[in-house]
């Protein structure tokens, strides 16, 4: 397991902690809803200028607050699971991950074997109005897809449409854009720089774009790096950053250019 698995892992693993931490507080809550409730349990109703009255409405209140933050803790707790399944389940491949390169490799030659075989059983079509003998193709499945093509309503009499080539075509164009982004950064890391008040460091091992000030910046350049520019606050490096590309690089200009104008 990489740096970037084990942060993804530990990241799970936290919205985990999240969601169990919330499901016992969501049961305790219920538990101590239905305790003062059963002072109310034979029906009796509050007497109202009775020396308990005070007492039973503060139960009641007790029992309503109770319920609402269990139902509370209740969603909290769901939203976390499904945090933690969503990144669980996530097979995108990230920039951030050291892998990412062979990954992309081998996600573009899936890619272009699946692109190969749908042109070649389209091509088997129109030549012979079935799949049935096409290399590759069980008699199972030719008998589905000869069935969608008459099943059809388009024009176009092929198992696999256009549309759908195209968008595989675009895919397979997109990953070698990526894949080539990656390996030029590879073997020409971007560099870092120094300014008055600062520096800005590219953290390749964490892929990000790191600004560092000497002194707090402003309330105004905070806001500007955060809903302008897109960078985020790390506690952690005491940074602000965002991930590696060359956006990000123009962006930490035109931070550090802001910071400079402001001291101007």
């Amino acid at each position: 397991m990489n740096r970037y698995e084990e942060k993804k892992q530990a990241r799970i693993n936290r919205y985990r902690e999240h969601a169990e931490h919330a499901e016992r507080e969501s049961v305790a809550r219920y538990q101590r809803s239905n305790e003062i409730a059963k002072a109310f349990e034979g029906g009796q109703p509050i007497l109202v200028g009775h020396h308990s009255e005070a007492r039973a409405r503060r139960d009641q209140k007790k029992i309503w607050d109770n319920m609402e933050k269990s139902v509370e803790a209740g969603k909290k707790a769901e939203y976390y699971e499904a945090k933690a399944e969503a990144a669980e389940n996530n097979q995108a491949i990230s920039s951030d991950d050291p892998e990412a390169i062979q990954k992309l490799t081998d996600k573009l030659e899936q890619l272009i074997e699946e692109q190969s075989y749908k042109k070649r059983v389209n091509a088997y079509y129109r030549k012979n109005k079935t799949c049935k003998g096409c290399d590759g193709v069980t008699d199972k499945r030719a008998e589905m897809l000869d069935n969608m093509v008459k099943d059809e309503s388009s024009y176009e009499k092929s198992p696999f449409r256009r549309f759908e080539l195209t968008n595989l075509n675009a895919n397979i164009n997109r990953i070698r854009k990526r894949i080539e982004v990656l390996k030029a950064r590879k073997e020409a890391p971007p560099e870092s720089w120094e300014f008055e008040g600062g520096h800005v460091y590219m953290n390749l091992e964490e892929n990000r774009v790191q600004i560092f000030f000497d002194d707090i910046p402003s309330e105004e350049l905070r806001q500007f790096l955060h809903r302008n520019l897109s960078f985020r606050w790390s506690r952690y490096h005491g940074a602000w950053q965002r991930q590696i590309s060359d956006a990000a690089i123009r962006a930490a200009h035109r931070a550090t250019d802001r910071f400079l104008a402001e001291g101007a």
